[in-house]
């Protein structure tokens, strides 16, 4: 769909475009790939956006004239500075906080890079278009995955069997892809309404809204169907020279309409009105709500700081409900979960730098539509409010996948948050000065030896952490988790013991290599704990020596992370090998401590007092426990049963 996004501009140059096509490119690779989920995907990721800060740079650095730096990108780095010191001297998970921080850092390295290097018309409106590919090919994987095969999912997955009714396109989860295209949707659509449009460019933009609303529909996304809903209401009220009554009217009428579309899919279509029915017969969520409370509680905990970056998944053990027993890793609430994890310093940094973007970008709109209008030649004026109106379809995007951080965890998911801000940047340019007169005011930087050098100090370290830190970080967290999927599947009934022992050696040798590309990742130590006690289980003669070395793996786990439940329960079963009884008890009652509602912890104190025929009773009382929390764990019941014929 072509867009007309700036007026007549000079041509880009060749740093433009060779900025754009890998934006671009990273785009499309990052979304395709689950989007960014897997730290595999990450490696090539975080490559490609250092590479892009690196040549922005590099450019300044060489060149002795160029446009000033955009004010908006200096906002996020205040927060940036603050969650790194919040990681670094604050976070008890410090691994699991650089990744987050890293999140947000390539989030913020996108905003810069589009509204510093993708400035002309012709690279916006090439940039756009490949978003809006990408959404088309997304609906019509999710179409695919809908009528051919549900349990499909990208780079070779099952879909979980919750969302076997859903489709959820190139990402893992259908709320993730209808986020994506809430951002879009309202960009895509604004042609049909722009005055001056031809028949043909409105035809066009109906048939590309039809395709992506129809997978909005499939994902059966009730948080982004009211998202969408409610912005498209208020853009009325973003459109300037319109009275209140008009606005008014139009979003009662925008309202009207959703609700006779709404109607028609939920007498139509079973799963809709499934999923709808659901949320009445309950009275609205009942899983969010139990997230969103232990959240409040750990802001409430540390109402400055937070928990620490990171630190949702591990200090949700301490608000767990006995009725939750699933193993959240974010707070499905991106608000909460930033004040859970940076606190009310962290929430102001980031969504107060937000909120100051887009009052000094509705400032600057007003202000160059005063200056404009009076001497500006009649095509000037058209192309510019085309630029304005797509301006505000973005804003109208921008805010449904704002109302949607409210019930999901989008900015955790890399492709979303390169999407916002790709969109976001190309928003707030848009409404800032043309860019031939940006090159009017352009700085002489040829003169300026000390900010040439600091241009180029700051590329080359932007490259370097990113090839000796990022790249390594994300290559031993992706060894870690390929790793542990395949030992816990050695839990499903059926496994031999030789099968136990190559999956549980092959995991140690894998872990031992992700250590040496990471040794401040704490889970990988927990996890080559975990291997090691599979291996010393089966192995009576070596029972000793790996216990030792699991005993060894959960010390150093416990090191670079505090509190972590799993790690004392690690340390237990290390020291539970080698015969330590009273010690290890003393782990696992640390455990429940951090834990007191986990059934997975009930589980393995219970499996520890069996060792002991003095604590068997203790034993069955804490399976009991064990299976009232979680009834539904194999394990749980056959420690039971040997429990119960042992008398």
């Amino acid at each position: 769909m072509p867009a007309q996004l700036a007026p007549s501009s000079p041509r880009a140059s060749i740093w433009e475009w060779m900025q754009t096509g890998l934006l671009a490119m990273n785009l499309s690779w990052t979304t395709l790939c689950l989007g960014g989920y897997r730290a595999e995907t990450m490696v090539v990721t975080s490559a490609l956006n250092a590479v892009m800060l690196a040549l922005h740079f590099g450019r300044r650095a060489t060149s002795t004239e160029l446009p000033p730096l955009h004010p908006a990108g200096w906002w996020l780095l205040p927060f940036l500075s603050y969650a790194a010191a919040n990681v670094r001297w604050f976070s008890p998970v410090p691994w699991l906080g650089w990744q987050d921080w890293l999140g947000w850092a390539q989030l913020a390295g996108v905003f810069w890079i589009v509204i510093n290097d993708i400035r002309t018309a012709a690279a916006r409106k090439f940039l756009f278009n490949v978003i809006l590919a990408l959404a088309i090919c997304s609906v019509a994987l999710a179409c695919y995955q809908r009528f051919v095969k549900p349990d499909w999912l990208m780079l070779g997955g099952t879909q979980t069997a919750q969302f076997l009714a859903r489709s959820s396109g190139p990402f893992a989860v259908p709320n993730s892809f209808a986020a994506m295209l809430v951002l879009v949707l309202p960009a895509v659509a604004f042609p049909m309404w722009r005055r001056g449009a031809t028949a043909v460019a409105r035809v066009w933009a109906g048939y590309l809204t039809a395709v992506l609303l129809l997978g909005l529909g499939l994902t059966i996304s009730r948080g982004a169907w009211i998202g969408l809903t409610v912005a498209v209401m208020a853009s009325p009220w973003l459109v300037a020279g319109i009275g209140w009554r008009r606005r008014m009217a139009m979003s009662a009428g925008i309202l009207a309409a959703v609700m006779a579309a709404g109607a028609v899919v939920y007498t139509a279509v079973p799963q809709t009105r499934e999923r709808l029915d659901f949320l009445m017969r309950d009275g609205g969520e009942r899983s969010r709500p139990v997230m969103w409370r232990a959240a409040w509680r750990i802001f409430i905990e540390s109402p400055a700081l937070g928990g620490g970056a990171g630190s949702y998944s591990t200090l949700f053990e301490k608000h767990r409900p006995e009725h939750e027993q699933k193993d959240p890793q974010w707070a499905h609430n991106d608000y909460l979960n930033t004040l859970s994890d940076y606190g009310a310093v962290g929430f102001g940094l980031f969504f107060g730098a937000c909120g100051v973007m887009v009052w000094r970008a509705a400032r600057g709109r007003r202000a160059r539509g005063s200056t404009e209008r009076v001497n500006a030649v009649a095509a000037m004026e058209r192309d510019d409010g085309e630029s304005r109106g797509m301006v505000t379809a973005w804003a109208v995007g921008l805010l449904a996948f704002a109302l949607h951080l409210v019930v999901d965890f989008h900015l955790k998911i890399p492709a979303l948050a390169m999407l916002a801000a790709t969109i976001a940047g190309l928003s707030v340019t848009g409404l800032g000065p043309r860019v031939d007169r940006l090159r009017e005011s352009s700085v002489t930087l040829g003169n300026s030896w000390l900010r040439r050098t600091a241009n180029g100090v700051t590329g080359g370290l932007i490259l370097g952490l990113g090839i000796w830190w990022v790249v390594p970080l994300y290559r031993a967290e992706g060894l870690r988790d390929n790793v542990r999927r395949r030992l816990d599947a050695l839990s499903v009934p059926g496994r031999s013991a030789m099968d136990r022992q190559v999956v549980a050696s092959k995991a140690r040798e894998e872990l031992s290599h992700a250590l040496e590309l990471d040794p401040a990742n704490a889970q990988a130590w927990a996890d080559r704990a975990y291997a090691t006690a599979i291996l010393g289980h089966d192995d009576r003669a070596r029972e000793q020596e790996l216990g030792r070395a699991a005993e060894a793996d959960a010390r150093r786990a416990l090191a670079h992370g505090r509190g972590v439940p799993a790690f004392f329960l690690r340390l237990g079963v290390g020291l539970d090998l080698q015969g330590r009884w009273l010690e290890a008890g003393a782990a696992f009652s640390e455990a429940l401590r951090l834990a007191p509602v986990s059934a997975t912890t009930w589980f393995h104190y219970a499996y520890h007092l069996s060792l002991n025929r003095v604590t068997i009773p203790l034993s069955r009382a804490a399976i009991a426990t064990s299976l009232r929390l979680d009834h539904s764990r194999p394990e749980a019941e056959s420690l039971r049963q040997q429990l119960g014929e042992r008398r």
